[in-house]
């Protein structure tokens, strides 16, 4: 019984051994492949987060090269009228002042023209979207080949050039007795947006599925009722994206301005063009009321900034 023993433990030794021989290369090979492992993951950690500040450092650099020019109209806005054409330009005024706001809005002019911008602003806005939302949303639903052939004839009519237009027009509003008229000017101001606005209201139609108009005619709504009670809600977020674009290229547009406006209905960029001294342009005067002409524009993408984000990513996930 004393050799069977010693024979059996000396066999499971040696396999015990055996076994703790095996075992050593697979905890090495495992401590190999651990050891990859944390390297690969710190080299992707490592990779991430380098794009991650070159992305940083390309959208500053983006940031300052967008925003430099309005910064430095806004910071001349301050200056001094002989800092101003200082040679050379310095960036931040030498000493701050609020004078050329003072000059510029104190001008005679200056007010009506803000009005009259606002005015043909809104009323070029309201016709773009109330001619481009039918528009739109019959090309896209129907898909008949005219309505293809009229989508591309917009986009071509988008290439003209606007003074190829804007001469035409200003002979044809004055033959019917709106010369000088902010109506006048809204119209001209729709043939610049309304190409645009089909375009990005097609684009949104296409986002809404059918379905949700099959389901409201089925509850009894006609085509009309679908469109406004169901289609026109869900695609709020792209009409505020239109209504804004609508609105920048009337409120910026200064050619149709100044070839169909005299006194009555100037527009402000006409009158910012027009601060001239016996000395030159009023840099300071002309450079402050821009500053100010730029605040309506940026309180209104601020005030419909969820709009916008919504409109721009409708349909970027379809279920």
């Amino acid at each position: 019984m004393s050799s069977r023993t010693a024979i059996s433990r000396n066999r499971a030794a040696t396999e015990g051994d055996v076994t703790s021989q095996a075992a050593q290369p697979t905890s090495k090979v495992t401590q190999g492949l651990r050891k990859r492992r944390g390297v690969n993951r710190e080299g992707l950690e490592a990779g991430r987060r380098s794009t991650r500040t070159i992305l940083w450092i390309l959208l500053a650099v983006a940031m300052v090269l967008y925003g430099f020019p309005f910064l430095y109209l806004l910071f001349t806005s301050f200056k001094t009228p002989i800092d101003t054409i200082a040679v050379p330009p310095t960036i931040l005024p030498k000493e701050w002042t609020l004078e050329n706001y003072a000059n510029a809005l104190g001008r005679s002019g200056v007010l009506a023209s803000f009005i009259n911008s606002v005015q043909t602003a809104i009323i070029s806005t309201l016709l773009s979207l109330v001619l481009a939302i039918p528009a739109a949303y019959g090309i896209t639903r129907y898909k008949t080949p005219s309505g293809r052939v009229f989508i591309m004839a917009a986009l071509v009519t988008r290439m003209v050039p606007p003074v190829a237009i804007g001469i035409p027009l200003a002979s044809m509003m004055s033959s019917v007795g709106l010369a000088d008229a902010p109506i006048a000017l809204s119209i001209a101001h729709t043939t610049i947006s309304l190409p645009l606005s089909i375009w990005l209201m097609s684009s949104f139609f296409e986002a809404v599925p059918r379905d949700l108009e099959e389901a409201a005619t089925v509850d009894g709504c006609s085509r009309l009722g679908a469109l406004w009670r169901v289609v026109i809600p869900v695609v709020s977020g792209g009409i505020a994206v239109t209504a804004i674009f609508a609105f920048l290229a009337s409120w910026n547009e200064f050619l149709f301005a100044l070839l169909m406006t005299a006194i009555r209905s100037q527009t402000t960029p006409v009158v910012i063009a027009n601060f001239q001294t016996q000395f030159g342009l009023d840099w300071g005067s002309m450079t402050a009321l821009a500053a100010v002409y730029s605040i309506p524009v940026i309180l209104l993408t601020l005030l419909l900034q969820r709009k916008i984000v919504a409109g721009m990513t409708l349909g970027a996930v379809k279920g």
